[in-house]
């Protein structure tokens, strides 16, 4: 498989100088529109389209983006647990069909108890992980059965469940999912195809995905894996390192950089990962550059790449030679970032991984 390229779309124009978070702030859809067709334009293969408990509902943006670009597709995040198993398995069948399989689908347990609150759900997060993974097991029934089925477990009871749509993707669109927990992992490795990590060193990385296809491969299964990293590009090195300390110092300024209260608290075990490399040093295996984790708690994807695009395009596939072969990139300048990307690091990335790719087979 290429190497896929994955990008996130926002609603509605930033607020401020170095953005953190881009799905919340209401709606803007002349900004979606050109914020996807940049993505479009620029190469990406997908565009995440995010979750939170306030945010523009994700399904219909995705709709709305995919009805203004070409080729991009939408990696849209998706809490199990607010509509019925059957229900979301035709929903994204309809999707998969009307956007010609331009669909994959984020699996989240949601950041925090505490947002979840805000959608009424007041289930404990470890709970929330073997619900969703019988959620999966529900849809992948309605995905795949050709006649009506029954089911019953601890979360969900359907009899007679058909679905007269399957996935134009077979055998159904691809199935991401991230979490460091034991929950996240072992309903990962039963039932999701992408293990999505953010950003660490070579070497913990490595190891996390050697370890993650032992367990996937208990299931008969062979996972792919993303990594999500924020690249910081100038003209030359000297240049990146100077623009990444001033974004670190409007990140720094008094206020709430991450837009979700936080606090700088660690708000899940992947986090408190991000937090422990960042606590080990400021830099990493050259480019890695952790202080921006540090100081929004390791809120979403904060692990950075500096450098000019060719040595953060080899620094990316020092990541495709031990296995990762997924990257989500996204700036703190999110539109004038991913025009950016397209013209000076995306082509570097592909020529470069299938240079890899040749030698392997070679």
């Amino acid at each position: 498989m290429p190497v896929r390229v994955i990008g996130m779309i926002g609603v509605a124009p930033p607020s401020g100088e170095a953005t953190v978070h881009i799905i919340k702030g209401g709606i803007s859809p002349p900004y979606l529109r050109a914020y996807a067709q940049a993505h479009d334009k620029a190469g990406f293969d997908l565009a995440l389209v995010g979750y939170t408990a306030s945010s523009a509902e994700g399904f219909l943006v995705a709709q709305y983006a995919a009805h203004h670009t070409e080729h991009l597709g939408f990696l849209i995040a998706h809490r199990p647990g607010f509509v019925a198993p059957t229900l979301a398995a035709r929903k994204i069948a309809t999707f998969d069909h009307l956007t010609e399989g331009r669909i994959a689908l984020h699996v989240i347990a949601g950041a925090s108890d505490a947002e979840q609150h805000g959608d009424g759900d007041f289930a404990p997060k470890e709970e929330r992980y073997r619900r969703a993974a019988e959620y999966l097991e529900v849809m992948k029934l309605a995905w795949s059965s050709e006649r009506r089925f029954d089911f019953e477990g601890e979360f969900y009871k359907v009899r007679g469940a058909k679905s007269d749509i399957h996935p134009l993707q077979k055998p159904h669109p691809p199935l991401f999912f991230g979490g460091s927990s034991e929950g996240a992992l072992a309903m990962g490795a039963k039932h999701c195809d992408v293990f999505a990590m953010f950003g660490e060193p070579l070497a913990a990385t490595a190891q996390r995905v050697a370890e993650f296809k032992a367990r996937a491969a208990a299931y008969g299964r062979t996972p792919t894996f993303n990594m999500s990293f924020r690249p910081i590009l100038a003209d030359t090195e000297g240049a990146a390192w100077d623009r990444a300390r001033r974004i670190l110092a409007t990140i720094q300024k008094p206020g709430d950089p991450t837009g979700f209260g936080n606090a700088k608290k660690p708000l899940d075990h992947s986090a408190r990962r991000l937090l422990d490399f960042a606590a080990q040093g400021e830099t990493h295996d050259e480019r890695l550059w952790m202080p921006i984790a540090e100081a929004t708690g390791a809120m979403g994807n904060t692990s950075c790449l500096v450098g000019t695009p060719e040595q953060v395009a080899r620094a990316l596939l020092e990541y495709y030679k031990i296995g990762v072969r997924s990257f989500l990139i996204r700036g703190f300048d999110p539109f004038e970032d991913t025009i950016d990307f397209g013209r000076e690091l995306i082509p570097r990335l592909r020529a470069g991984a299938a240079e890899l790719d040749r030698a392997r087979a070679a």
